[in-house]
């Protein structure tokens, strides 16, 4: 009797500490396609009010989905997944004793989610054929515009070549009257001598 005492006495201490017995994903896995949850499995049922669980992944951006769901002994929190790399769950609980256990499951994730930014950037390259039709459709009237500016300095050169021409002539006219009207003067004064004498 003593000796099954003495063997019954260590159990209650050792079953007062909660422990990790397993997770999912698993501690080390690699994965290449991100679960919707976390889940770990404890040696005994954790209590709600104490437990923490916090996950993170590369360059510690926080991958935590939601609040954790407790079922037993098993408690799951959402996931969040970003880039692919090593994501790290943190856990703290207490056990039945009051002593805190702290831990880790690391995992890594092979495939990164997918990027949103190409949806919105097929629009834009699809504004920019659209774009380059209106400056091939600009290339036409810019032609025409030219061929008018060009035929303007060309009938300006014979406007100003006309308008020397009538100087001259004008000129020439009225110096051949003066000369006219001058030699029948003369013409007159030379035949009035001629009749007095």
């Amino acid at each position: 009797m003593a000796l099954g005492v003495s063997l019954a006495l260590p159990t209650p201490p050792a079953s007062a500490h909660n422990s990790l017995t397993g997770s999912n994903p698993e501690n080390g896995a690699r994965v290449a396609t991100a679960p919707a949850r976390i889940e770990l499995r404890f040696l005994a049922k954790p209590d709600p009010g104490t437990t923490k669980i916090t996950v993170t992944g590369p360059d510690n951006v926080v991958a935590l989905g939601g609040e954790p769901t407790f079922s037993g002994s098993r408690v799951r929190v959402p996931f969040a997944p970003g880039a692919a790399g090593l994501y790290i769950v943190g856990y703290q609980i207490a056990s039945a004793d009051g002593h805190p256990i702290k831990g880790e499951v690391r995992f890594t994730l092979t495939t990164g989610t997918a990027a949103q930014p190409p949806s919105p950037g097929a629009p834009s390259s699809a504004g920019t054929p659209s774009g380059e039709g209106s400056p091939s459709g600009a290339t036409p009237p810019a032609t025409p515009s030219a061929a008018p500016a060009t035929d303007d300095p060309v009938s300006a050169a014979p406007a100003a070549v006309e308008t020397s021409d009538d100087g001259p002539s004008g000129w020439l006219w009225a110096l051949g009257g003066v000369v006219l009207l001058a030699a029948l003067g003369v013409a007159l004064v030379v035949r009035r001598r001629a009749t007095r004498s």
